[in-house]
Order: structure tokens, then sequence, then C-alpha cells
């Protein structure tokens, strides 16, 4: 399953010993990671690079703030985007702290089959004061875990993924001469120096850790970007639901769907898409919105939405006929799968 939240995480710190650190080695670092991810195709190109440097002491004002690059083939040659940025850092004088973050697309295994994540991993390198240089790693998948965040056992999708994690957290010590401290546990999983705990034997903090957290929390990311409405269909059925596949230049964004048996519809957001599902999922649901104030039930609404689909980026339908799907909790394991 693929999240919006961490699976879990890992941190480097290297704290240098004699002169200081300058704001470029930040950003060299974030990229040395992210070509050991790229040699296991846990990252491919391109991802979004993000760099800021701010005073010591004040958060809230970045003396340099770019956010959402390409991460180009070489990004840090002269000319690029993000070097004119370690550039500009490093003229700044005083206390810092510098801080590159990189979103990693990547790719992970079934059956010898490649699913593209557009947020696999983050990159995260952030640089105190010119000495403590602090690196992490995020994954937003379980396919490292003997089971998935469901609670079924995937003992080959591990096979296929765990040693390529597993890899590449070595290499990453190795680059920065120091092993990583994992993240505590979570409520998906618990990560260790080689990659997770061993579920089977451990046990999860909760049970069905994605469908109890990660369901609501995509919900609350789309909601977070529309006004509030009291003008909208129940986003939550027993019943079976008929949905139509929403994509946008050959790639799936999400589901939009409606119950067969209430009057419930809603949007449920292809995770390995990254934030252009939820940002097409918002969308979509201004546009059931608009369909609930015509008075339409949510079956005549999901056929009126298709035929009339909203602004071009947010897609449209595949399909002309929808498809049916025996529960809600299905549509959503298949949203959040691949």
């Amino acid at each position: 399953m693929i999240t919006s939240n961490p699976v879990g995480d890992w941190t480097w710190e290297v704290d240098p010993d004699a002169a200081e650190t300058q704001p470029d080695r930040a950003a060299e670092v974030a990229v040395d990671i992210w070509n050991i991810l790229a040699g296991k195709e846990l990252a491919v190109p391109t991802g979004k690079v993000s760099f800021s440097a701010r005073a010591m002491g004040d958060n809230q004002h970045a003396l340099v703030d770019v956010t959402g690059l390409p991460l180009e083939p070489n990004p840090l040659s002269p000319g690029t985007a993000l070097s004119h940025a370690v550039l500009e850092a490093g003229s700044l004088s005083g206390d810092l702290l510098v801080s590159v973050r990189i979103e990693c697309p990547g790719y992970w295994l079934e059956a010898g089959v490649k699913h593209l994540a557009q947020k696999l991993f983050v990159v995260q390198v952030d640089l105190w004061k010119r000495r403590l240089l602090v690196a992490t790693l995020e994954t937003y998948s379980d396919a490292w875990l003997t089971m998935d965040t469901r609670d079924r056992p995937q003992p080959e999708v591990h096979a296929e993924n765990a040693p390529r994690l597993a890899a590449s957290l070595e290499g990453i010590s190795a680059l920065l001469g120091t092993a990583p401290t994992p993240g505590d546990p979570n409520r998906h999983a618990t990560p260790t120096r080689q990659g997770f705990e061993d579920p089977r034997t451990e046990g999860f903090a909760y049970d069905d850790s994605w469908g109890t957290f990660e369901v609501p929390a995509r919900s609350r990311l789309i909601r977070s970007r529309l006004p509030p409405s009291d003008d909208e269909y129940p986003d939550t059925t027993d019943q079976p639901v008929r949905y139509v596949t929403i994509s946008r230049g050959g790639q799936t964004l999400g589901y939009l769907w409606a119950s067969t048996g209430d009057e419930a519809a809603g949007f449920e957001p292809r995770t390995a898409a990254g934030e252009a599902a939820f940002e097409a999922g918002a969308a979509w649901l201004l546009h059931l919105r608009a369909a609930h104030a015509r008075g339409l039930g949510s079956l005549d609404a999901l056929v009126w939405a298709t035929q009339n689909p909203p602004r071009q980026e947010a897609g449209s339908a595949v399909e002309q006929k929808p498809h049916q799907a025996p529960s809600l909790d299905a549509l959503e394991e298949l949203s959040g799968r691949y």
C-alpha cells in the first residue's frame, strides 16, 4: 500500500570536526542520496526538490526559499535553478538552517512488475549553523514489510523489495560514514537499521493501519483544499459502489464513485499519483457539490459529472460505463495499492 504519511524513516547525523560546512554541502549530500536510491530504481527522474535557508531562530522568514523545482539530470551544475539557490545561500552570513528536500518517484515490485509511486521516498538534508548535518530518509510504501499495512502476508513482495531498501540504507551509511538511527515505531511499522522489523513476529501497533489511518488522512488532504459546504453527498457507505477511473495524460488520478444503495458519493485518490491525485480529487468533489445542488441522486450525479467534467487538469473519465465494486473498502484498496 502507498501512504500519504511515512511508513518509516531513518536519520544520519554528521558533525564535522573542523571547518564550517557550506550550504552547497547539504545539496550535494541530498543529491548523492538520491543517486544511491536511483541505483536501485527507488528514485527515478524526475523528482521535485525544494531548498531553503533561514536565520537560526527565525523559522517564519526564509532568506532563500524555492519549492517544487524539477530535479534536473545534473541539478548542481552551473545555471540550474537549484545551483542558483545554493549560491544565493552561500552568500549569506550568520548562523543558518539550510534545508534540502527531494520527493522521489520510484518503483516498487510485485511479481516482477514495476509499479511507479510518485512519492516512494523523501530525502531531507538539514545543515544547522554550518556544523551539524542531518540527513533523513522517509518511505511511503509498505513493500519492504513481510506483511502489508492491512495485515496480509506478502513474502514475495518483501523478497523483491526489502533487499533494495537494505542496500540503499547501507550505501547511504557508507556515504555519510555513520549508521542510521531508525525512526520511532509508528502506527504502520517499526524501522530498523536494515529496514523494518518483521510484523509476523513483532505484530503491528494497530490492526489494518492503512484502512484505519490512511483513508481518513487522504480525505483530510483533499478537503483541506475545499471551502466548507453543506451541499454535498455523504462520503461513506456500506453498500456496493459504481465508479469510473479518472485519468489525465495516461496517468490514473483516482476513482469517482457513487453508492448503489444510498445517496453517498465521492472521490478516492490514487495515492501513488501523488499531489496530482489530491488536486484532482478536490476538483471532482466540487463538481459533485454542483450535482447535489441540482438535486441529482448520487448515481445520476456520477453520470452527470463524468459527462460534464470539470477543468481539464482534473482529468476525465476513462470509461463510458461505470464499473461496480462490492464495497467502498474494495475501491479504497484499489486506489491505495496501484
